[in-house]
């Protein structure tokens, strides 16, 4: 399959998508996967790649027993009688680190992440319902949430261990150029910022594929917010830098491996129409912010489809990224009020 009207990527594999299970060769011993999710993401690809004497796992999808099914599968028919000798998770988030403590458990190999997402992942992890900490309830209202929706905040807080089995007590830290050899190939490091704070991809000049993770989507553009952890952090402008960086580090002829979608040729295209996106993002914010606005109420600024109670979070994590970029830029400045809530005008 070729690109869509006006989009200038290419789709080779698009009518070869694996089924539940079911395992697709896209190059010499790298094999595609899927694991299946919930809601319009429906699926997380991950990857089998050959080693010397067993199996490399890149992502892991997330823990319940429909992902560890799908898993099993994949041993029966896919590997040959030889062991998972290594597990890479590109970065923290439940959908990539899911099963990687039980996948190393049942190998009883390494997991290999960058040491950002590895600690910070522990940390999540360990959070309960009972944890909601305040300076993230002021964090919220400097949003212009209201008390329902700070409620809904406490609700949902302290959920993300639930989704990831217990990682391994000790990791093996992947850094930004580090060489791997998997399978007598050189698989290079590369750490992508904004989406997460150390996202690992990782690429093959000899294969002339990229594994990017969620750090490059084809349709899609990655979530970049700030979150109450880190809460005058400024990933956007990290995004950016990312982008361009590697731009100019990769090769035009390469076949992308994205962690949702379809695979695809034309990573300069995307990265500059990424780049180009939130440029856009924050002209378009700079406008709505001739009269003072909250950071929930710049969506129409920056999201062109509806913003439903499943986005709204994430929404806002990626709305306080823009304003705090557009604010480094000289662009907005904040104001606070009697009751704590930022309020955001032209400089």
């Amino acid at each position: 399959m070729t690109s869509r009207t006006g989009d200038p990527l290419h789709y080779p594999f698009a009518d070869r998508a694996p089924g539940p299970g079911d395992a697709v060769e896209i190059a010499e011993g790298v094999y595609w996967l899927r694991m299946p999710m919930d809601g319009r993401l429906d699926h997380i690809n991950v990857w089998l790649l050959q080693d010397y004497d067993g199996w490399t796992i890149v992502d892991t999808g997330l823990s319940n027993d429909r992902v560890r099914d799908t898993w099993r599968q994949v041993f029966q028919r896919h590997l040959g009688g030889k062991p998972v000798t290594r597990v890479i998770a590109t970065h923290l988030h439940g959908d990539h680190t899911g099963n990687a403590g039980w996948l190393t458990r049942e190998w009883a190999c390494d997991l290999w992440m960058s040491r950002s997402d590895f600690y910070m992942c522990k940390v999540m992890a360990a959070d309960g319902p009972s944890d909601v900490p305040e300076d993230a309830i002021r964090f919220y209202r400097r949003a212009g949430f209201d008390e329902d929706r700070l409620d809904r905040y406490r609700s949902r807080f302290g959920q993300f261990g639930s989704r990831i089995s217990q990682l391994p007590a000790g990791f093996r830290r992947v850094v930004d150029g580090q060489y791997i050899d998997i399978g007598g190939r050189e698989w290079r490091a590369m750490i992508g910022h904004g989406h997460a704070p150390e996202h690992v991809c990782l690429h093959c000049p000899e294969l002339g594929i990229f594994i990017s993770g969620d750090q490059i989507l084809p349709r899609i553009t990655p979530n970049v917010g700030v979150q109450p952890s880190e809460p005058l952090a400024n990933p956007l402008h990290d995004f950016l830098t990312t982008c361009a960086r590697l731009r100019d580090l990769l090769p035009s002829r390469l076949l992308v491996l994205p962690a949702h979608e379809h695979l695809f040729n034309g990573v300069h295209e995307r990265l500059t129409a990424l780049i180009d996106w939130h440029e856009t993002g924050l002209n378009k914010l700079y406008d709505l912010c001739e009269e003072p606005k909250r950071a929930v109420d710049v969506f129409p600024a920056l999201f062109r489809s509806p913003i439903t109670e499943w986005t709204f979070f994430p929404a806002t994590g990626e709305a306080i990224a823009h304003l705090h970029c557009a604010e480094d830029r000289r662009m907005l400045v904040a104001e606070e009020d009697e009751n704590g809530v930022a309020w955001w005008r032209q400089a």
